[in-house]
């Protein structure tokens, strides 16, 4: 595919500088143009449809969020990916097809992934959370062997020290990480905090509980695979529970 044309949406002029020259650095990028709000945003849309759309999500009036469903009522949208400050709006973006949610301050090889994601599409790749998971992969140690593990045969990822180890179904990694770096780097692939020290693929889960108060989600890999249960933080039980009702009635 030739390169992407990207219109990148957000209210503070720093921000769209700077994402319109880590975007320009990058090879499959062929040009940016930044605007300040959505109202030119859908303007710019109408006159002449990008390849891609970056948003921030908090701005004055209509919101990243307003615009990216607007964009999904048109008949061919363009991908959208998110950029934002704020970890808590990740669920709902996601509700829109975004391709990806980044945080800032954005790092280069993160804003650099979410281009990848968006140029599989013009590849044919699926679209939507979790479709890169079918070949993505990480690596983990064990044994003194490397192993390239796909992120679709993660179940969750539990906080462990310095480490996260991550679930598999009947079978655990540890990898050198930090939690919350892998939420916002594999949100894409459809993992979502369910707790401080959590992570679960939606992919699989199989059930959302609640009992005496308490929330709790049950994961497993395969149809025969060994379940889990997990906590479910209180401030995370209804954003899960509404995104998991959504994604069942599709």
């Amino acid at each position: 595919m030739t390169g992407l044309r990207v219109l990148v949406v957000d209210d503070e002029q720093p921000s769209r500088d700077e994402l319109a020259y880590l975007l320009g650095r990058d090879d499959r990028v062929s040009a940016v143009e930044t605007v300040g709000s959505a109202a030119e945003a859908l303007r710019r849309l109408h006159a002449d449809p990008p390849d891609c759309l970056v948003l921030d999500v908090q701005m004055p009036g209509t919101t990243g969020l307003d615009l990216a469903a607007e964009v999904a009522r048109l008949a061919d949208p363009p991908p959208v990916v998110f950029v934002t400050a704020h970890d808590q709006h990740a669920v709902a973006a996601f509700e829109l097809s975004a391709v990806d949610y980044v945080l800032k301050p954005v790092r280069a090889e993160r804003l650099a992934e979410a281009v990848r994601r968006v140029a599989r599409l013009g590849e044919g790749a699926p679209a939507g959370p979790g479709a890169g998971a079918q070949t993505r992969s990480v690596p983990v140690e064990r044994g003194g062997a490397t192993r390239f593990l796909e992120l679709s045969e993660v179940t969750h990822v539990e906080a462990h020290g310095d480490y996260v180890r991550l679930h598999t179904g009947g079978d655990a990694y540890l990898l050198r990480a930090a939690l919350s770096t892998l939420e916002e780097e594999w949100a894409g692939d459809g993992f979502v905090r369910v707790h401080r020290s959590l992570l679960v693929s939606l992919a699989h889960v199989t059930e959302l509980r609640s009992t005496g108060g308490r929330t709790s989600v049950v994961v497993r890999r395969g149809l025969d695979g060994p379940q889990s249960e997990l906590a479910v933080a209180r401030r995370h039980a209804r954003e899960l529970r509404e995104l998991l009702t959504r994604r069942a009635t599709r």
